[in-house]
């Protein structure tokens, strides 16, 4: 079939360059879309008298075989068709004739694309939320199981002090959450609809934009026709909140494989979340989340594609805009199948007990409490702290821990110090000592856990 524009041009377009711009190949994935958005304008035309009932019903017809051929895979993609929006008003002109030649009435490939793309884009966002949601319930129930396990905290990749995994484990469902808002606030961006932007300046045929915006269930019409065509914000948007979730999700991945190591062994990664190494017999290699650590730099080169794409554009709609699609779908199925995967491998976590109390045995973290236990006795902080420093390098250089200096040892340092502070050098107590909201200690972490169980729900 000739190409749709094909009014203008003398000559077939070369070989060459119809490979070179197709989009077909990738932007398929907007078909359903598209049938949506086109149903939607054609009611719309009916409505307003561009095109008749008849018409219109003809259309729907054709969208329907169409819609079921590419259920079924019967779907004939052709390169020459050049994108998925000529595909199919192509086939729907074969299949019903002169009505399918109406339905461009009014409408561009620009706005027409833009409008497919938020179309697809609102739909995946709602996927993504589901599936983030998903591995929060996932993190919250192992944080639930391990609610009363202690572990050291770290700062610097040194220990610090102790705090239950289950805190460590709830500040990535804070870190989704986040995320899940981002989305959530782009989606509001995502839904206004730039169908009846035209190319760029409208149009001088009578349509109603408002019918379309309500069919398709957009929150309100883009208002200014040039930035409607032209504008990838949104696209932007996104790339940018999936950046920045698997940034979270590949800091989650590290701590993992660092308790998965030889040199932590707190937990044994499942046989069905790791792989072996065709050479040496012995490895259990966290490999789910090693590429998930690595699939977050395809992720952040998607949202630098579209950011370099964009930035130099003049109004309005330029052919750079068809280089949009492909990072974003990337994007998103990489973010979904990760997002599905992490929630399939998150609940094979097992804590080795054993393991994390002798973790509490090196370190000196009980020194903060040690410092904290001389405010309570009236001393300065400045004061607590140089003094448990002190304490902490007189342990240390003797190789003991803090409570296994002698009542007189520590009172040679600071006279302040009784009997009682020996109750508080115990790392694996010392998280019941804390009390400041949203701290590691046992009661906010319950009510955390109660709080995220009915959020969650």
């Amino acid at each position: 079939m000739a190409k749709l524009w094909k009014g203008r041009f003398k000559a077939g377009t070369n070989e060459l360059m119809e490979l070179f711009s197709e989009s077909i190949s990738f932007d398929r994935e907007l078909a359903y879309v598209d049938i949506e958005g086109s149903l939607a304008h054609a009611k719309m035309l009916a409505e307003c008298k561009l095109i008749t009932q008849k018409d219109l019903a003809a259309i729907r017809r054709g969208m329907k075989e169409i819609k079921k051929e590419l259920e079924t895979g019967k779907f004939k993609f052709n390169i020459s068709d050049e994108d998925i929006h000529m595909g199919i008003e192509a086939e729907l002109t074969r299949k019903v004739g002169d009505p399918a030649k109406k339905l461009h009435t009014a409408r561009s490939r620009n706005d027409q694309v833009a409008t497919d793309l938020r179309l697809w884009t609102r739909g995946k966002i709602d996927e993504l939320v589901k599936l983030i949601r998903n591995l929060q319930k996932a993190l919250l129930g192992v944080a639930d199981d391990y609610k009363d396990l202690v572990i050291p905290g770290y700062t610097h990749l040194q220990r610090a002090q102790p705090v239950l995994i289950s805190q460590h484990l709830m500040a990535y469902i804070e870190m989704l959450e986040r995320d899940c808002e981002r989305l959530t606030d782009a989606r509001k961006r995502v839904n206004r609809m730039p169908l009846g932007s035209c190319a760029m300046a409208g149009t001088t045929l009578p349509i109603d934009r408002s019918i379309t915006c309500r069919e398709l269930g957009f929150d309100d019409i883009c208002r200014n026709s040039m930035d409607a065509v032209s504008d990838r914000d949104f696209v932007i948007e996104v790339l940018a909140a999936l950046s920045t979730m698997f940034i979270h999700l590949s800091r989650f991945s590290e701590d993992v494989i660092l308790w998965a190591s030889s040199e932590w062994r707190l937990i044994r990664l499942h046989d069905a979340w790791s792989t072996g190494s065709s050479i040496m017999p012995q490895k259990r290699n966290p490999d789910l989340l090693e590429l998930t650590r690595g699939k977050s730099g395809r992720v952040i080169g998607a949202l630098m594609s579209i950011l370099t794409v964009v930035k130099g554009l003049p109004m309005t709609y330029n052919r750079d805009l068809q280089e949009d699609k492909e990072p974003l779908f990337d994007a998103v199925a990489t973010a979904e199948l990760t997002l599905k995967c992490l929630e399939g491998f998150v609940p094979t976590l097992e804590f080795n007990r054993e393991i994390a109390l002798s973790m509490l045995q090196g370190g000196f973290l009980d020194a903060t409490v040690l410092a904290e236990y001389l405010v309570c006795k009236g001393l300065p902080f400045r004061e607590c702290h140089e003094v448990s420093g002190t304490l902490v390098r007189m342990a240390e250089d003797s190789n003991l821990r803090l409570c296994d200096l002698t009542l007189k040892q520590m009172q040679g340092v600071c006279k302040l110090i009784e009997q009682d502070v020996f109750k508080c050098l115990n790392p694996a107590i010392t998280p019941k000592a804390y009390v400041s909201a949203g701290s590691a200690g046992h009661k906010e972490v319950s009510k955390n856990i109660s709080r995220w169980k009915k959020v969650l729900k």
